[in-house]
């Protein structure tokens, strides 16, 4: 029986260890440098209302970015500097796709904007406001990462990643 024990506990470990976010370390070995500290695209509280869920595999399920809540309408800001990489409407949503510095790549849907493939934005400033469409729910803002062209969770950026903690498996 004491084997049983043991080989759950193991199993139970995998599992939270495939299912907690990436820390900050393991992000920083996937690419060059330490990661920087992002300004909120939104004002007021921070909500988020859906979180990243990291896929099991690369074409896997998951929730490769965080939805905030907010209303339609609400003005979104440049959470660091960048160059507008990508506008325009994907599947039936508006996004807008920054390029950063340290190959961090952040888009932001549903999101109506005027800027313009190679617009350069400062941090802070106004990039668009929240429209309908998506797959998030109504008066929500998905905000997606990537770094290298990997998904990392955007908490990463803004800060609020909670730490994993194992609790005991067995009394």
């Amino acid at each position: 029986m004491p084997s049983l024990v043991r080989v759950l506990s193991t199993c139970a470990i995998a599992i939270v260890l495939c299912f907690t976010a990436p820390t900050p370390a393991s992000v920083a070995a996937a690419g060059s440098g330490t990661l920087p500290r992002w300004e909120w695209p939104l004002a007021g509280a921070h909500v988020v209302t859906q979180p990243y869920r990291a896929p099991a595999s690369e074409y896997g399920a998951g929730h490769r970015g965080i939805d905030l809540g907010t209303s339609i309408g609400a003005e979104v800001r440049a959470p660091s500097e960048g160059v507008v990489a990508f506008r325009g409407t994907v599947v039936d949503r508006p996004l807008l796709t920054i390029a950063h510095a340290g190959g961090l790549v952040s888009t932001y849907e549903p999101l109506g904007s005027s800027l313009e493939p190679g617009d350069p934005v400062a941090a802070g400033q106004y990039i668009g406001t929240v429209e309908v469409g998506g797959h998030t729910s109504s008066g929500s803002l998905h905000v997606g990462v990537r770094r290298d062209g990997v998904y990392i969770n955007p908490m990463l950026l803004f800060g609020g990643v909670p730490r994993a903690v194992l609790l005991p498996c067995c009394t």
